[in-house]
This record gives structure tokens, sequence and C-alpha cells, in this order.
């Protein structure tokens, strides 16, 4: 019995989507679909984890036959029905993500907050209020690069470990993070336009450092509110979050998958492959905007090489940009003509 039988009978007892599996593995939808059409085989790590999962032995897994296992097993848990659920935490993760990357910022506008009040301000018993400013803003960019860092990293290897979430969330969790958008942005100007009321008011007085320092205060309270409600909204794309399972395909594996041409040539401009038609219309481009520079400089220097006075009117000279213009717009004929008559592999 061969491992893409057991896989498919093992899933199909559980109520268990590629999708679901991917995540659980930590891997794409098209890394399992290959799996089980046997044009490739799971790392170890991966079949262990299978193990795990579908509770059986790795000889029972790769060589054995577990066609034979009953579907309504009760030992075997199985995947909920229904609507797709958060298998591997992404909801937990992107807020955690949406709490630090705007209290890191915070932070580093803090320091400058700081370093704008302590400026010119008292010097204390070092007589040095530079070295004061300096000591704020330099603690500010490390609280907020010790933040940054740690979540930029754990993001990374949560976008390794599961490259594809199926989207599970609600039309009614859509439209409240909207409406949590809408309120934030709002919010968020309110509070940078106070920070500027702040400045205006003590302008030129004697509290000028103090105004400058909370409307800086103020403007990082704004950054935060804005920046969170909108990674917040923005985890909620998970089509932008999913296509970069797309690189675990080879464009070998594009050309010879048995899916329509349209989606294939799709497939293939991800990767970076371009159809004839792109391949003509940026040759026929590039040609024409390489005489169109020729023209332009021509036109430019043209007067200076017939010995005319660059101060005297020469219409030559002074529009030789026209040259870029008539370039770009032939480039744009050239693309209709091409899109209209030429014919794709």
């Amino acid at each position: 019995m061969s491992f893409r039988n057991n896989l498919q009978h093992l899933r199909a007892t559980r109520n268990m989507t590629q999708e679901q599996l991917a995540m659980l593995l930590g891997v794409s939808r098209q890394s399992v679909t290959k799996w089980e059409a046997e044009k490739s085989y799971p790392e170890m790590d991966k079949l262990l984890k299978m193990c795990s999962i579908f509770e059986c032995s790795l000889d029972d897994l790769v060589t054995g036959d577990l066609t034979n296992r009953p579907a309504g097993d009760a030992t075997a848990p199985k995947m909920p029905g229904g609507p797709a659920t958060d298998v591997c935490g992404y909801d937990d993760h992107t807020k955690s993500l949406a709490w630090r990357i705007p209290t890191g910022i915070s932070f580093i506008m803090l320091g400058i907050a700081w370093t704008i009040f302590v400026d010119g301000g008292p010097t204390g018993i070092l007589h040095e209020g530079d070295l004061l400013a300096v000591a704020g803003l330099f603690a500010g960019i490390v609280a907020g690069m010790a933040v940054l860092i740690p979540a930029g990293m754990r993001h990374s290897a949560f976008v390794k470990s599961h490259p594809y979430i199926e989207d599970f969330y609600t039309e009614e969790e859509k439209a409240k993070a909207r409406k949590q958008l809408g309120a934030g942005i709002v919010v968020g100007i309110a509070d940078a336009f106070l920070g500027i009321l702040a400045m205006i008011a003590t302008d030129n007085g004697a509290y000028e450092n103090l105004g400058g320092a909370v409307m800086m205060l103020l403007f990082a309270c704004a950054v935060w509110i804005i920046v969170n409600k909108g990674m917040l909204y923005a985890r909620l794309n998970l089509a932008e979050y999913n296509k970069n399972a797309i690189d675990e395909l080879e464009v070998e594996d594009i050309v010879k998958a048995a899916i329509d041409e349209q989606r294939k040539k799709t497939l293939l401009a991800a990767h970076g492959v371009k159809t004839r038609k792109q391949r003509i219309t940026g040759s026929l481009c590039g040609a024409i905007m390489i005489i169109a520079t020729i023209a332009g400089l021509v036109m430019l220097f043209q007067p200076i090489a017939q010995g005319i006075d660059p101060d005297d009117v020469n219409w030559t000279a002074n529009m030789f940009w026209m040259a870029w213009v008539i370039g770009g717009l032939c480039c744009g004929i050239v693309a209709l003509l091409v899109n209209a008559f030429v014919e794709d592999e």
C-alpha cells in the first residue's frame, strides 16, 4: 500500500482538508497536494508529525495499509466540521504583533519627546543637558528595537512554519475590524491635532520645550492607535498572506500541472516568467525609449554644438523633454497593438 493512499484515507476519516493538514504540519497546501500526487515526499520531521496527528506508527504510515482503519474510529480525533477554524494560533499571533510593532515605534518617539523636553532645560549635576537628551534618545531607540526586532523575527518564523492559513474570519468579524479601524483613524488624527495645538500654544514661550515634548508624546499615542488598528484590520486579509505559498511550486510543476491555461499563465507570471506578449512589448518599448533618449539629448545639445548662445530662445532645446513624452505614447500604442494582434504560446 502506498503512502499516498494512507494519507488520503487518514484525512478522510478525520474530515480534514488539505489546507487543514498543511496548517497542522506548517507547510503549504501545494506541498500536501504534491505528496498525494506522488510528485514529492515529505521530510522526516513532517512524517513524524503526521504520525502524531493520525496516531499511527511510521512504518504503518509509509509502508503499511491504514485504509482498513474504520472511518468511525472513536480513538481518532476528527477535525471540526463546518466553517474553518484557527488551528495554528494565527489570530493570537497577529494580535500580539499588532501590539508589539506600534509599541516599539512609540518607544522611539518617546525617546525623541524626552530629547525635546531636556534640550535647553536644566543641566543638573552633570551640567550637560545635551548628555541627558542623547541618553534619553538612545534609551528610546534601544527600547524600540528590543521590541521590534524580536517581533519581526517571531513573525518570520511563524510565516515559515505556517505558509498557508485557511480563511476562518466571519463577515461580522471583518465588519467589526473595519469599524475599529475607522474609529482608530479618527481618534489618532484628533490626538495628533491636539499635539499640534499644544505646540502652537507654547510657541516662543517659556514652555516651548514642554510643548514640543507634549506634541511628540501625543503623536506617539496617535501612531500607536492608527498602526494597531491598521494591523488588526490587515490581519483579516488572508489572501494576501497566502500568496507566498505559491513560492513552493517550481516552474516545471506549473507547466506540467493539469490546470487551465489562464490559471497557468497567472502562476507563471507570479514566478516572474513573462509571456510572449510581455517579452515583445518589453523589447519594443525598450528600443523606443532608447531612441527617445538619444533624440532628447540631441535636441538639448544641438544648439550648443552649433555655437548658439544658450541664453537665446531656441525651441528645439526648450522642448527636448517632449522626446520622452512621445516615446511613452508610442510605448502605449505598441502595447495595445501587441495585445490585440500577437498570440501567446
